[in-house]
């Protein structure tokens, strides 16, 4: 059985600041939602050649460094439009990105790109506690795409809250191993079990999207974007109000946990039973209850470049019982509502085609909750730079 612990020292609830999250689940009160518009196709490059899918690379070939088709942008840009419609009618504040120009090419002393979107801001902003962190990301095309968020940060560090942007890597050549993506598959698995990806240690880099939090346990995967002396920068940023623990998943193309490991109230979590985590004994130590999520009910042909159709247990809970759904997923939502959650189904497939969904194109900037342990009681692992 879970058994809850309260951190000491914690303001009250009418005192809570107004960046405040500690976790995945507690009740919702305000969030980022990103923005496709202005969206641009990322041009082929290491972190992206070696996560897209070789029936994919036709896809970044034609239309890299051009905007996305404007048939793409338009039904996704509906659908987050609905659905921050209805988080401002569940009593949720919407906030949303700056329209940044992407299209534009930059360089810096060590490469030469153009951009991505503001569309998936789960990708490079994490809140813990009252903290915004920037994530120092690992794909080129990303390199400014925190600009979009730049208005809204300043405004919530003038409004109290801490605010820090992790140091970016420089991104270049010697930080790849460029050779990675030509590997054969059984190579590439091979590699990856033993812990090396395409990103080397020579900088820290991480996305925040590799990270999910569970109150004072943090969980972080090694993934192709995500890489050891990242996760360390983290573990020391953060201090002993919160322990870091790095998890590992049986998967060829590891970038973003958020698609593996879905925690949805206190003692519960949903996993990918294509890729189910290696540490799992951790988690039932503590008292969890790990559930295989349901499989997607997307089309073989619907337009996929970026993500797989795991995408569909990309959830966001407004509160311990409720949670939003992608509206066709009915296995999704069958399987929560036998868990005894309320689900809100929400049109989001065309928000698939750019690669995330409910949880990666939101940051819950404020939830109602405190500091927490959820029964997890493993220690930290001693810290270990490589490279």
């Amino acid at each position: 059985m879970l058994q809850l612990k309260p951190i000491p020292n914690i303001v009250s609830e009418r005192q809570l600041p107004v960046v405040n999250s500690y976790n995945e689940w507690d009740p919702l009160k305000e969030v980022i939602v990103g923005c496709v518009e202005g969206a641009v196709v990322p041009k082929l490059e290491p972190a992206l050649l070696t996560n897209t899918s070789p029936q994919n690379l036709w896809f970044f070939q034609k239309y890299g460094g051009q905007p996305f088709p404007q048939e793409l942008v338009e039904a996704a840009s509906k659908e987050l439009n609905e659905f921050c419609q209805v988080l401002e009618a569940e009593g949720v504040t919407v906030r949303r990105p700056d329209r940044i120009d992407f299209s534009q090419t930059y360089k810096t002393p060590d490469f030469e790109a153009s951009g991505f979107y503001a569309t998936m801001p789960r990708d490079v902003l994490i809140v813990v506690g009252n903290e915004i962190i920037e994530a120092p990301m690992a794909w080129r095309s990303r390199f400014f795409e925190y600009r979009a968020y730049r208005s809204l940060m300043v405004e919530y560090l003038r409004r109290g809250a801490k605010w820090t942007p992790a140091p970016k890597p420089s991104m270049s050549d010697e930080f790849y191993d460029l050779e990675y993506a030509t590997k054969p598959i059984d190579q590439r698995y091979a590699l990856t079990e033993k812990g090396q990806f395409v990103t080397g240690e020579l900088e820290p880099s991480f996305d925040a999207a590799d990270i999910v939090r569970f109150g004072r346990d943090l969980f972080v995967q090694r993934s192709h974007v995500t890489n050891e002396i990242g996760i360390t920068w983290l573990k020391r940023h953060l201090g002993d109000q919160f322990r870091v623990h790095v998890v590992k998943f049986p998967d060829l193309n590891p970038m973003h946990i958020d698609a593996s490991l879905v925690p949805l109230r206190p003692g519960l979590a949903l996993v990918n039973p294509a890729r189910r985590c290696i540490q799992t004994e951790l988690f039932k130590k503590a008292g969890w209850e790990l559930v295989d999520a349901a499989p997607s009910t997307l089309p073989d042909n619907w337009p996929m470049y970026m993500c797989s159709s795991w995408v569909c247990m990309n959830i966001l809970s407004l509160d311990p019982e409720t949670i939003f759904v992608e509206k066709q997923e009915e296995p999704m939502q069958k399987l929560l509502k036998d868990l005894g959650f309320k689900v809100i189904p929400v049109d989001f497939r065309h928000v698939y085609t750019f690669g995330g969904s409910f949880h990666c194109v939101t940051c819950d900037v404020r939830r109602d909750g405190q500091l927490e342990e959820y029964g997890f009681t493993e220690p930290l692992e001693e810290d270990e730079l490589e490279g």
